[in-house]
């Protein structure tokens, strides 16, 4: 039993120790972060691609390094000053694309909340009215009747406003804005991409593409700076350079005909023709119509609703009933007009008639650039320019050279373009 006691008062009393191991932490020296690509670094790799370094300005010398080159000369960097020039125009280039894409959004939700508003002033102008007309007399007649005239007047007000200015077009607009912007960054891209030393002719020529399409589509809305939504003639949307139609080939042919033959050349002739008696002229023809259709539904809108506003003023006089009937109908009939105006969006479909008229009247200057210049080796590459063709028309090869024979041989024409 002692002995028992005397091991438990051991135990008791001895000391007991914990120790806690931590893992290791794992080395990092040896795991990289990918860097995010910054302009400066785009610049430099694609000189890279072109062989051009700073070491190939400065040379290596006992006192250090001298230049090669001269740098203040503009044939030894002017392939340098070219490419950061293309750079910076794609940077631009791609902030409009976003501010087109971004504005049309907005402008596309202006057409419909505005068309849900106005909609729900008039119904609600035109109950009024109606219940105005047997609502006796008194103060519940001519505080009904006031307020239909108030809502009919207020209604008549934004109608003018929103089909002076047609959102559903502008939104089109932005929309052909955009697209255009990326199919130049796109077509940059190419320039750089193929040309080993791309000059200031091709900068120039991207400026000029740039600006030629913030006028074609342009933003503001004051100033006398939107597009006229009601022309008195219709013509297709240009968006290109006006004085300068030819093409160069980004890539060198071999071939001394550089890709062209005399049965391409009839070819596309009867594909010009095509375009210029079917295609061009259809789309300039509905682009017309809906533009007629649009200038009435543009008058009858207010037109009704001032016409609503004036019966509903009238309700309760000795001739009641005749503006009773105007006050009500006129109402219901201005929202059917709105919402076929700006509902079935005919602004909308009018400027895309003219944007088609426009890619039509471009694939015809382009053949017709190409056609025109009589050195075959001037002209850009003759199987390049048929597949962009065919490209652009929704057509194959082989469909688009059974257009260019029939057109040849007086068969029936049918429409050039299958895509749109």
């Amino acid at each position: 039993m002692a002995t028992l006691q005397t091991s438990a008062n051991k135990l008791y009393h001895s000391p007991i120790k914990a120790a806690l191991h931590l893992p290791n932490r794992p080395q990092m020296s040896n795991v990289s972060l990918p860097k995010l690509p910054t302009r400066t670094n785009l610049i430099l790799e694609e000189l890279k691609k072109r062989s051009i370094t700073t070491d190939d300005c400065y040379t290596a010398t006992s006192n250090g390094r001298k230049p090669k080159l001269d740098l203040h000369d503009d044939k030894a960097l002017d392939s340098t000053e070219v490419v950061a020039e293309l750079y910076a125009i794609m940077e631009a280039v791609a902030d409009r694309v976003e501010m087109h894409t971004i504005i049309g959004e907005q402008r596309n939700n202006w057409n419909n909340l505005l068309l849900t508003s106005i909609n729900a002033i008039t119904i609600t102008a035109s109950t009024m009215a109606g219940l105005a007309a047997i609502a006796g007399s008194g103060a519940p007649l001519l505080a009904l009747k006031l307020s239909s005239t108030l809502l009919y007047s207020a209604a008549t007000a934004i109608i003018l406003v929103m089909n002076k200015i047609q959102p559903s077009q502008l939104a089109e607009e932005q929309r052909n804005a955009a697209r255009l912007f990326k199919q130049l960054h796109n077509e940059i891209e190419t320039t750089l991409a193929l040309q080993k030393n791309p000059t200031h002719a091709d900068v120039k020529d991207a400026m000029e593409k740039v600006f030629t399409i913030d006028q074609a589509y342009p933003l503001p809305l004051l100033n006398g700076v939107m597009l006229d939504k009601f022309p008195k003639s219709v013509s297709p949307a240009v968006w290109w350079p006006q004085h300068d139609k030819k093409h160069r080939s980004l890539t060198s042919s071999t071939d001394k005909n550089n890709g062209w033959s005399v049965a391409l050349e009839k070819e596309m002739k009867g594909v010009l023709g095509v375009l210029k008696r079917k295609d061009a002229v259809e789309y300039m023809r509905l682009s017309n119509l809906v533009l007629k259709v649009n200038k009435v539904l543009a008058i009858s809108g207010p037109l009704l609703t001032t016409i609503a506003a004036i019966g509903s003023a009238f309700i309760g006089s000795s001739i009641s009933p005749p503006f009773v009937v105007l006050g009500v109908v006129g109402g219901a009939l201005a929202s059917v007009v709105n919402t076929i105006e700006h509902g079935g969006q005919v602004g909308m479909v009018f400027e895309m008639y003219r944007s088609c008229a426009g890619s039509f009247q471009l694939l015809q200057e382009n053949i017709e650039s190409a056609l025109e210049e009589r050195e075959v080796g001037m002209r850009e590459n003759g199987e390049l320019l048929e597949m962009k063709v065919a490209l652009q028309l929704g057509r194959s090869l082989s469909d688009l050279r059974r257009l260019g024979d029939d057109c040849d041989h007086g068969g029936h024409e049918e429409f050039a373009s299958k895509l749109f």
